[in-house]
């Protein structure tokens, strides 16, 4: 039996401890800085599986090592999750963490607990199978992604000081190898106007007005925003709007909007940010890219601006190839090489560090957010498998 074989079949054989600890993480809800129990949890996963070091670092990254070769590799997971929403849209309980017909159910499953699992479960083949090259596997349940995306590799990166020759970023892919997507940010447009009795608007300046004629341009903008064949058009959308003023019977003296700007190969954030500036030229009006800073679940504020650069790795860069020849050796047939339409860590691993990344994670990206997720138990097994045989060969 060749080593692609024997990962497989431990992979295979471990289906029920991946499902199982999947189950247990889905039953504890993991907000964004609220990560602490599923954090906890992951860490003993980690320890009962036998890794060489783990431990939890400033910001509540769970950092597990197997390992102390010259080649660094880094295998990413965030474990916040977003709310649950109307529950009276899910048809089964989604803190249940069920496993029935095939699945585990429930929140987190595909969006992102799911890659997580499956990795313990590929650091469990490598301590058994022994690691024969060498090589540095950081696997890392990361948190606070859903609030701000990257912010914890820059974490990772400038305070722990570990910065990977590659990262494998687990997000769901459907099992296609993922190679990149369009970046984004979030501006905020501030319009300032002059508050008059709502009986002689004319003595006022209306900020909603205002707002109103710039938001009609976002609108046009949003159309002749340029395209790239792989990644894309870029977009822009108003997302809300809120005003002020002195009463309801008084011409409003402020209004505001929050933009959500998807990026695409080629734009940038002094681009979109001039783009907004030329629209609301002349008008008593801030533009301004937003920044995050809260304070995670051990108690350390943090933060970074709200830009998440576009990433795009070549399909021919030998991160992406080892991934197609992972996925040939393990599963016989060639992958389907794409890219996610939503944003992930890569926006700083590769768009702000340069570290190449490839994405292949368990589960259906159409399900990330929505109710009833839910992800398949033989897209656990399979990632597990591609974890373990592509740290053994690169």
């Amino acid at each position: 039996m060749n080593l692609s074989e024997k990962i497989f079949d431990l992979a295979s054989k471990y289906e029920t401890y991946t499902s199982t600890n999947l189950s247990k993480l889905i039953q504890h809800k993991s907000l964004s800085s609220c990560e602490k129990e599923v954090a906890s949890l992951i860490k003993n996963m980690m320890e009962d599986a036998n890794f060489d070091e783990v431990r939890i670092d400033g910001l509540g990254n769970v950092i597990g090592r197997i390992g102390n070769g010259k080649k660094i590799i880094a295998i990413d997971g965030h474990i916040d999750t977003v709310d649950l929403g109307n529950i009276d849209q899910w048809d089964f309980d989604p803190l249940g963490g069920e496993i029935k017909d095939g699945y585990v159910q429930g929140r987190g499953s595909v969006d992102q607990t799911g890659g997580p699992a499956a990795f313990i479960t590929a650091g469990k083949i490598l301590k058994e199978l022994g690691l024969t090259n060498d090589v540095t596997i950081y696997f890392v349940a990361s948190v606070m992604e859903e609030d701000c995306d990257g912010l914890c590799w820059k974490y990772i990166v400038e305070e722990d000081k570990i910065k990977p020759d590659y990262v494998i970023v687990t997000e769901p892919t459907n099992l296609n190898i993922y190679r990149g997507h369009r970046g984004r940010m979030e501006i905020e447009v501030s319009f300032y106007g002059l508050s008059a009795h709502g009986s002689a608007p004319e003595r006022g300046k209306n900020a909603i007005y205002m707002a109103s004629k710039a938001a009609l341009e976002i609108e046009k903008l949003n159309e002749r925003l340029i395209s790239e064949e792989f990644l894309g058009k870029g977009s822009v959308t108003i997302s809300e709007i809120v005003s002020k003023s002195p009463s309801l019977c008084a011409v409003s003296d402020f209004c505001k909007f929050h933009l959500d700007r998807r990026l695409t190969k080629g734009e940038d954030k002094n681009l979109a940010l001039n783009q907004i500036e030329e629209i609301v030229s002349g008008m008593n009006a801030k533009v301004e890219l937003l920044n995050y800073k809260e304070k995670a679940y051990t108690g350390l504020k943090y933060g970074m601006e709200k830009y998440y650069p576009t990433w795009v790795i070549e399909e021919n860069h030998h991160v992406i190839q080892n991934g197609v020849k992972t996925y040939r050796e393990l599963f016989g047939e060639s992958p389907v090489v794409d890219k996610w339409t939503f944003s992930t860590n890569g926006v700083v691993i590769n768009g702000i560090y340069d570290i190449p990344v490839i994405g292949f994670g368990p589960g259906n990206e159409v399900m990330a957010h929505a109710p009833n997720e839910k992800v398949p138990i033989e897209h656990l097994v399979k990632a597990s498998a591609f974890y373990a045989y592509y740290c053994s060969i690169i």
